[in-house]
């Protein structure tokens, strides 16, 4: 035995804890009483020809005796035992493997075919290269028509008018709500850029000298606004103090017609009417210097979205006859995917619930298209525009999607469903007041 056990360790093989004969049997696992019965019913049936009588038993006799024994448990074959049977499942008696739980399929979620609703955008300026929508994080969209400035409150519905530009500066070319979701950046035609505090109703700050002609692009990255101009200058200005010009990005050659910081705020998207898309990145050595040019575009880049669940992922559309979305890996630069939608690209957003990609686009087809990443399937489109959708922006629950096209028209699409759980204001972004020293600075 002993050498038996050193073979084993030998081995590596681990020793069983049970008798390693198979053959003997376990006792804990036999029911002794029916043994006894069973050897006992076979040698009196074998003496006394009940057997025999057995046979001639009626088929209905017969059959109640089989239930009887399965039953009581007398129908069993085998008297010894070398194992334990398994537990039986809750309820074995009334078990059947139609009743087994089937697991549930993922419910489909019914996507609106139509707006929810329609709003009229008189004078609304048909330009691809403007940005002319914005949701702020206090549920408040600002939409530039003409040289007037609009704000839709949608918790009360209620519209006003906030500001008309002066027929010389104007009209307005781009618009971008704050992170606090109260002060409002308007870009205009005459190159200047000026800051309006919507609860207040005044304009706070007008940066000159930033760009020499107009201003179609503004993105926030916290107290650092970004402004991309005509003349294919990128700069960042911090409204915080009054020397607001921190850095400049020089790379474009054409009119700068899309800007986005990262969630992070490392990286920044441009898109520009050179059909290149350049990625800035604040913590390389050289900030200023382009860390990706991506030039497979084939016309004017303006609709940029960074994915909010893969922080590396940058989405770009490209207008007139590109026609394509591209995905990027903006630590590599790579190209991951390119999707030919056969229509002019004028925006892209990401669900911030589900992972999907909402696009619109102008020629030829003038709708929005939702997408499933990353298999890039078209799950709807949504139509009602009759003329190119050229500005989409999102509620800040993610749910809603406002979009205004050359027809004059906005509209709102229920399109990225209800988050998961109701989310709370940014009680953070409602403190924080990037402006709050703005005031004393004229």
């Amino acid at each position: 035995m002993n050498a038996g056990m050193m073979n084993w360790k030998e081995h590596g093989r681990k020793i069983p804890k049970e008798n390693l004969d198979r053959f003997i049997p376990n006792r804990s696992a036999m029911d002794f009483d029916f043994a006894h019965h069973a050897l006992t019913e076979a040698l009196i049936e074998a003496r006394d020809g009940k057997k025999e009588e057995a046979l001639e038993l009626s088929p209905s006799k017969e059959a109640y005796r089989k239930r009887l024994a399965e039953t009581l448990g007398l129908n069993r074959t085998r008297i010894l035992a070398f194992r334990n049977k398994p537990q039986p499942p809750p309820h074995s008696h009334y078990y059947s493997h139609h009743q087994q739980q089937q697991p549930l399929k993922p419910r489909r979620r019914r996507i609106p075919q139509s707006c929810s609703k329609v709003l009229d955008a008189p004078n609304m300026l048909d330009d691809f290269y403007l940005n002319l929508l914005d949701w702020g994080s206090r549920n408040v969209l600002a939409i530039a028509l003409g040289h007037t400035l609009y704000l839709w409150d949608a918790s009360t519905g209620s519209v006003s008018e906030f500001v008309t530009i002066e027929e010389d500066q104007g009209p307005i070319t781009s618009i971008s709500w704050a992170p606090d979701g109260s002060h409002v950046a308007l870009g205009l035609d005459n190159s200047q850029v000026q800051l309006w505090d919507s609860s207040s109703n005044r304009k706070i700050r007008t940066l000159n000298g930033v760009h020499h002609s107009r201003v179609g692009s503004l993105a926030w990255n916290n107290h650092i606004l970004t402004t991309g101009g005509m003349d294919g200058m990128i700069v960042n200005n911090d409204v915080r103090i009054r020397s607001h010009v921190v850095d400049t990005y020089r790379g474009h050659t054409g009119e700068i017609c899309g800007l986005k910081w990262s969630g992070s705020g490392m990286q920044l998207a441009s898109g520009g009417n050179d059909n290149v898309v350049h990625v800035w990145d604040r913590s390389s050595a050289s900030p200023t210097q382009w860390l990706h040019r991506l030039e497979e575009h084939t016309s004017a880049v303006k609709a940029l979205a960074w994915c909010p669940f893969q922080s590396n992922l940058l989405a770009t559309g490209g207008g007139g006859i590109d026609g394509a979305i591209k995905f990027w890996n903006t630590h590599t630069g790579a190209c991951l995917n390119s999707l030919d939608t056969e229509s002019q690209v004028c925006a892209l957003l990401w669900s911030k619930n589900d992972r999907e990609l909402l696009s619109s686009h102008g020629f030829s087809h003038n709708h929005l298209a939702l997408w499933k990443y990353p298999s890039l399937v078209k799950m709807a489109e949504l139509t009602g525009h009759t003329s190119r959708v050229l500005y989409m922006t999102q509620s800040p629950d993610g749910c809603t999607v406002a979009s205004a096209a050359g027809d004059e028209s906005l509209r709102f699409w229920d399109v990225f469903g209800m988050p998961e759980t109701a989310k709370k204001p940014d009680q953070k972004a409602a403190a924080h007041e990037p402006f709050s020293r703005v005031p004393r600075i004229r």
